[in-house]
């Protein structure tokens, strides 16, 4: 099966086909840097950072932008309340952006715009669009004309006063229409602002992504993505401006969105004030373990975030990850295998299937399921003279079908010893080793006691053909 994706704008399933064979092209809408992004934020760059890889692999090349908006009236505040620049905000939190997504096993874009390095381009494609009528000046401001485009509301299928009824819109007396949509503003002298034919002054979000998807990937790009709330009215705008600018050409052919985070049932905003913040979940949980999480529904359904959810993928990581320490045990030669681990049709096939993870992750399931029942066959003995060989295979699969998700690349141990200590650690085995000694001594009430000592404090004792193994729960 090709790669089929759910385009948005044609509400259907399609064969993925690239306008260039040898090289796609995407763009994700990134951050507004004014704070640390919510795990809501994270879901699309991860989703979408496997969708990146599937494209390097069955085209060989892709050019891929994620952009920062470092310009926004949120920013303005934040810079105001501390008495700093812009780029004081801005710098600080595009860095943590970068950092907690790299700890999510979100690999950087090829290309990572911000809107204030694309002024010149901004104001150039806002004055084509002023040239061609579909844009006018009003007392300083520059507004997009909504009537001036036919094709209005073919992303969302909304008529123009449908979304205008349910959309946060700024009615003011300068705008010809209520749904025009602000291209460019004036600043005053203690806000950010640059210099253009109507006056000083600053971007409007809209034109920020059309600008920069131009300037890097062309009047045409092959994916444009984003959260569901982004649909309306910020990807309903990009097309507008952007077909508008460009001579009618389409602006982006396929349309894939996120579904959004919900906790306990309602949406995760910061109206609401139920945000998790991915820098503060990376203190409390594996980062592995948020990524499997986000992972777990299908990308374009809503994913409800809750404690559970994120304890489930930690103990089933902690399964997989035992799974491949036991079968590192029975390898002939762990140095053996130069090659990085094949990804396993199955999973491609999954992929394939409009980004289908939660069944990706039932194949890897399957796939330890079964190295776990060979192995169990191999300790008893129930096993044929080519098990091991067939263990080797079945350990190569599950390390390829992880890859493709961006799972099961550390070491299990690493896994297992996380957060912890050296000196935690001896101290640990300490106590496994005096367990050992009791059990020896048939002294039974200090072995289970020490059992128990451990449990409480999360360490859970396997008895294995090569001895007992403790782990961290």
């Amino acid at each position: 099966m090709s790669l089929h994706l759910h385009n948005s704008l044609t509400r259907r399933l399609e064969p993925f086909a690239p306008l260039d064979p040898a090289c796609p092209t995407m763009y994700l809408c990134g951050p507004t840097v004014y704070n640390y992004v919510h795990i809501g934020n994270a879901r699309g760059p991860v989703v979408f950072g496997v969708l990146a890889a599937l494209l390097r692999r069955r085209f060989g090349a892709l050019r891929y932008a994620r952009n920062i908006t470092d310009v926004d009236d949120k920013i303005n505040a934040a810079a105001q309340a501390a008495g700093v620049p812009i780029s004081a905000i801005t710098d600080r939190y595009a860095a943590a952006y970068r950092e907690d997504m790299a700890a999510l096993g979100v690999a950087p874009p090829d290309l990572e715009p911000a809107a204030t390095a694309h002024i010149p381009q901004i104001v150039a494609m806002i004055e084509r669009l002023v040239g061609a009528g579909h844009a006018y000046e009003a007392e300083g401001h520059v507004l997009f004309s909504v009537a001036s485009f036919e094709g209005y509301g073919k992303l969302s299928g909304r008529d123009p006063d449908e979304m205008l009824a349910g959309a946060r819109v700024e009615v003011a007396p300068y705008k010809r229409d209520p749904g025009d949509f602000v291209l460019w503003k004036p600043s005053t002298g203690e806000l950010p602002g640059w210099e253009s034919p109507w006056g000083r002054g600053r971007p409007g979000w809209h034109i920020e992504c059309s600008a920069m998807a131009a300037a890097h990937l062309g009047e045409t790009i092959d994916i444009h993505a984003g959260g569901a709330d982004l649909q309306f009215p910020h990807h309903e705008n990009e097309i507008a401006q952007s077909e508008c600018a460009h001579g009618g050409r389409l602006f982006a052919r396929y349309w894939l969105h996120n579904g959004m985070l919900e906790f306990g049932g309602a949406k995760m905003s910061k109206s609401v004030g139920n945000i998790e913040k991915v820098h503060d979940l990376l203190q409390r949980h594996p980062p592995e373990a948020l990524r499997y999480a986000l992972l777990s529904a299908h990308y374009r359904q809503p994913l409800d975030w809750t404690p559970a959810l994120v304890e489930q993928s930690v103990r089933t990581l902690d399964r997989l990850y035992g799974t491949l320490r036991d079968l590192g045990d029975d390898d002939a030669d762990p140095g053996a295998r130069a090659e990085p681990a094949a990804i396993p049709s199955s999973i491609e096939a999954a992929l394939d299937d409009d980004l289908n993870t939660p069944r990706a992750l039932s194949e890897i399931a399957r796939i330890a399921a079964d190295a776990r029942a060979l192995r169990n066959q191999v300790v008893h003995g129930e096993a044929g003279f080519d098990a091991r060989a067939k263990l080797a295979a079945l350990k190569d699969e599950l390390l390829g079908a992880g890859k493709a998700l961006g799972l099961l690349q550390q070491e299990p141990a690493a896994w297992f010893a996380r957060g912890a200590s050296c000196d935690d650690d001896a101290r640990i085995q300490a106590l496994v080793d005096e367990r050992a000694a009791a059990k020896q001594a048939r002294d039974f009430a200090r072995a289970d006691a020490i059992r128990d000592a451990l449990a409480a404090e999360g360490v859970v004792l396997e008895d294995t053909p090569q001895g007992v193994r403790w782990v961290r729960r």
